[in-house]
């Protein structure tokens, strides 16, 4: 298992799964697992709740894309 966390800010918002839009400052978690199965969570900064991205079944082919596809999605998010 491989897991990256990184900090960013979302002024548009960020849609979840469990509570809809969260938007702030916000942490994303990226956990890959040995098969290529990537997780993806979200939190306010400080917070012990965390919630999904909508989505599921996310997988990498290749598990070195992981940092790629981290950095890719915080890029994207902040930008929501």
């Amino acid at each position: 298992m491989h897991q990256h966390s990184s900090t960013f800010k979302a002024s548009h918002g960020v849609m979840t799964e469990e509570v809809g839009v969260i938007s702030g400052e916000l942490e994303l978690k990226t956990t890959c697992q040995e098969d290529g199965t990537l997780e993806l969570a979200i939190t306010y900064v400080g917070a012990a709740e965390w919630y999904t991205l909508p989505g599921k079944d996310y997988k990498l082919h290749d598990l070195r894309d992981h940092d790629v596809v981290h950095q890719l999605l915080v890029n994207v998010l902040e930008r929501a």
